[in-house]
């Protein structure tokens, strides 16, 4: 199972558990965290949900090896790779356990808080790889300066940094990260369930109203990149 899923009180646990692929977004974790999240979503008993890593890595972003294999890249990527954590009805709180990077910094700073181990670390490493980072990710979070500065250089910052620019809000120790982050989602979850809904429908307009086409567009030309990459791969093997 590349996806786990725990209640606990009132909070969803979703874990990326895929460790020997250091939690890599994989077509089987997107289809995963898609549906967990629309059931999550669906349950009147949840009023947050907590998203996190299996071992010691939160997530490494898009399986690159995988996008490369046959099949239309538009429906491989659109619908499941962002959006279900984007568009999540109820608040989700990534505890960051580990290196969040490429795609993975993208899902993290797709939910609606971030609480991060003093062992984590946040970049978008994607130049090297022929991906874009993602503007619109980070643009949902950071001011344009901060946003612009990871996007164009890929550099890693460390936790510490990381909090200083406001890409989390707090530094737990290893062993503390879900204890604190739990605390946090059981006070979410215990206020009433409507204002709950509604404070989380206000951060979805605001994001309608900025975000959400740019995050469009990322993956629209993300699509159309791997197609071409896989032409080249094909035609090389020829």
């Amino acid at each position: 199972m590349s996806v786990k899923v725990e209640r606990r009180d009132g909070v969803g646990v979703v874990t990326l558990a895929l460790p020997e692929k250091r939690n890599a977004l994989t077509r089987e974790v997107r289809t995963g965290v898609q549906e967990a999240l629309e059931s999550l979503g669906r349950d009147d008993e949840i009023g947050c949900v907590v998203l996190t890593g299996e071992g010691d890595t939160f997530c490494s972003g898009l399986d690159r090896g995988e996008l490369m294999q046959a099949g239309d890249p538009s429906s491989d990527l659109g619908p499941l790779t962002y959006a279900p954590v984007a568009e999540c009805p109820v608040p989700i709180i990534a505890a960051v356990n580990g290196p969040a990077l490429a795609g993975g910094f993208a899902l993290a700073l797709h939910c609606d808080m971030r609480v991060a181990s003093d062992s984590a670390r946040f970049g978008f490493l994607a130049h090297g790889k022929g991906i874009p980072p993602s503007y619109a990710a980070a643009r949902s979070v950071l001011a344009p300066g901060t946003a612009r500065d990871l996007c164009v250089t890929g550099r890693v910052v460390e936790a510490d940094e990381a909090l200083r620019l406001g890409v989390v809000s707090e530094v737990a120790g290893p062993g503390d990260l879900m204890t604190r982050v739990m605390e946090i989602a059981a006070e979410v979850a215990a206020s009433p369930r409507p204002i709950v809904l509604e404070m989380k429908r206000r951060f979805l307009s605001d994001q309608a109203q900025g975000v959400d086409a740019l995050m469009r567009e990322e993956e629209t030309f993300l699509a159309k990149l791997i197609a071409r990459a896989r032409k080249m791969m094909a035609a090389a093997g020829a």
